[in-house]
């Protein structure tokens, strides 16, 4: 866009804090969505995560904090960007008693976008077929598509979707899934999408943002979660695998029958194997055991003592 830092960030908040009377449902939050791919934005249900994406898309003034837009100060410059970012939040909206076809004129109009746009849109997710049906008779997953197609209208830099798959059966999800992975990898749009389930993100993100109770736990690749992980060795002398590392200058913790040392290279996992299998002691597993995703995500997400909400 016309004056923006093509280097900057699409997505960038500092401090960003918002208040409801006594309870902060954000708080002091630094996010960061750089261009192109997915931006996932996890959290429970509560955790803060439609408030903060009203605050980027104007809709909530914040108490304190800013936000930028491909480098510019979004109050400087809402009138240029918002129209060209597209929006879902907290479910789609649309006139029940009008077709698919008919809702998407009236934001194509409201936008300014060529109504060519609209055949378009519905091609994209796949709603050709029922354009010409009401709104009230689609499908819940249907309603989710065209409340995506309506945020496609105006040819979007950024998509901001709150919890669009949430109400789908299986297949829905599949489905609204691989058309977000489809709009980021073959039209270059940046999209942010938030959820509380972690397996949804996990299949579709490239980088995270983790909120509990308004704050944000982590911001990254989900493969940072995961901590380096240790070597766990069981055999049936675990005091000669102590001694065996011990003498190597390896730290080991005994946590029932297994012995745990820290990342083993493979020439010391096959001496120890060597060493315990010549003193005939039997080796039942050796493995390297890292923290599961979903492990370091329930970590980042227990309930802290601080008032948040949606």
């Amino acid at each position: 866009m016309s004056g923006s830092d093509s280097t900057a960030p699409v997505v960038r908040t500092r401090g960003l804090t918002k208040r409801y009377g006594d309870t902060t449902v954000v708080n002091d939050l630094d996010l960061e969505v750089s261009p192109g791919g997915i931006y996932g934005f996890l959290g429970p249900n509560g955790a803060g995560k439609s408030t903060t994406m009203k605050m980027i898309l104007g809709l909530v003034r914040p108490l304190r904090g800013t936000v930028e837009i491909l480098g510019r100060d979004l109050r400087e410059c809402h009138a240029q960007v918002l129209p060209r970012i597209g929006s879902m939040i907290e479910g789609p909206a649309y006139y029940p008693h009008l077709s698919g076809r008919e809702n998407l004129r009236i934001v194509a109009d409201t936008l300014g976008a060529p109504r060519s746009q609209v055949e378009e849109c519905l091609a994209t997710v796949e709603l050709s077929e029922h354009a010409s049906k009401l709104a009230r008779n689609y499908s819940m997953g249907m309603k989710q598509r065209l409340g995506i197609a309506m945020a496609l209208l105006g040819d979007p830099f950024l998509l901001m979707l709150d919890e669009p798959t949430n109400g789908l059966d299986p297949g829905g999800v599949v489905e609204i899934r691989e058309l977000i992975i489809d709009l980021a990898r073959d039209r270059g749009i940046t999209v942010v999408v938030s959820s509380h389930i972690l397996s949804e993100i996990e299949q579709m993100a490239d980088s995270v943002g983790i909120i509990q109770a308004g704050q944000l736990r982590y911001q990254g690749a989900l493969a940072g979660l995961r901590d380096e992980g240790s070597t766990v060795v069981r055999c049936s002398n675990p005091e000669a695998a102590e001694t065996i590392l011990a003498a190597s200058g390896v730290a080991t913790t005994r946590i029932g029958t297994e012995v745990h040392a820290g990342v083993l290279p493979d020439p010391a996992v096959a001496a120890l194997v060597r060493e315990l299998t010549v003193a005939g002691h039997d080796i039942y597993r050796v493995e390297l055991r890292r923290r599961s995703l979903e492990e370091a995500f329930l970590r980042l997400t227990e309930p802290v003592h601080q008032g948040a909400a949606a």
